[in-house]
């Protein structure tokens, strides 16, 4: 090997190790902050086979070697039986890296392809299946968590595909009971940005699987409003952090849902006989508008 090929490889290490660390500081933060992982957990690391499962699978193997506490990992896949689709792949990575894993076969893909006209969006009818089915899986082999692999990009993707398209603000919580209270779902990678998971799927070569086997959907509204997320904080460096960060300070009585605010009874705040009316402080109000 000559000299400049051992320093590109030196290189290489550095940066995917500098990365790796990044993203187990990141991911350790979500897990803590959310109180994520509990002594003894099974969680059930889903993976579809893309770029963000298998980033959120390898930093849950190497945080497990230092937690604080125990806790076990198996990493499941549901083959929803879309052509094409390269059924030996996955298993075939996970006993490379001896991790517990099992393979879900069910056709949810032939459901999809019946009810959704031709040219429609096919992924919400999509996701709703998979996830009924993971739950259901989750209960079979006693999982306590189930994880998965949205990041920071895809939780402010949903906050603004619920404000423009729902009239809702609300987006992807990095903790869930689910409806049936059943099943507690995680998202270990809820600080990290795409940009981070696209460089450290290179660096570690993961067999990724693309999320095309359905065909190409350009028009999916998603897709159009990361796009516009990618040309806001192209043009307005961080605009993004901000916005995420305002999803972690909520002001209830500065917004207008009477279920989350008692606007009814609200009155004037009566001061303490004890106190000089100098002493009184009153909250700005600088943020706003009358």
């Amino acid at each position: 090997m000559s000299p400049s090929s051992t320093q590109d490889t030196r290189r290489a290490v550095y940066e995917e190790n500098k990365l790796k660390k990044r993203l187990r500081r990141l991911v350790g933060q979500a897990i803590n902050d959310f109180s994520m992982i509990d002594e003894n957990d099974k969680i059930m690391v889903c993976l579809s086979g893309g770029k963000d499962s298998h980033a959120l699978l390898d930093i849950l193997i190497s945080l497990k070697a230092r937690a604080p506490v125990p806790f076990e990992l198996i990493a499941v896949n549901l083959d929803q039986k879309q052509p094409d689709f390269p059924a030996d792949v996955l298993p075939k990575y996970f006993e490379s890296i001896g991790i517990p894993y099992r393979i879900i076969e069910q056709d949810t893909y032939s459901i999809v392809k019946r009810l959704i006209p031709e040219g429609r969006t096919m992924c919400s009818l999509c996701s709703r299946l998979r996830r009924g089915v993971l739950y259901r899986v989750a209960q079979e082999i006693g999982a306590t968590k189930i994880a998965l692999g949205h990041h920071r990009d895809d939780l402010l993707a949903t906050f603004f595909l619920n404000l423009f398209f729902s009239a809702r603000i609300k987006t992807m919580p990095p903790k869930l009971r689910s409806d049936n209270g059943k099943n507690i779902v995680i998202r270990p990678l809820a600080y990290v940005r795409e940009q981070l998971l696209i460089r450290y799927a290179a660096l570690r070569r993961f067999p990724v699987i693309p999320c095309n086997l359905c065909g190409s959907q350009t028009h999916l509204q998603r897709q159009q409003i990361m796009r516009m997320l990618r040309e806001w904080e192209k043009q307005y460096p961080g605009r993004l952090d901000s916005v995420f960060g305002a999803m972690t300070h909520i002001a209830p009585s500065h917004l207008l849902d009477r279920q989350w605010f008692d606007f009814v009874h609200l009155e004037p705040r009566k001061p303490d006989v004890s106190e000089h009316p100098e002493d009184i402080s009153y909250p700005e109000e600088n943020d706003t508008e009358f």
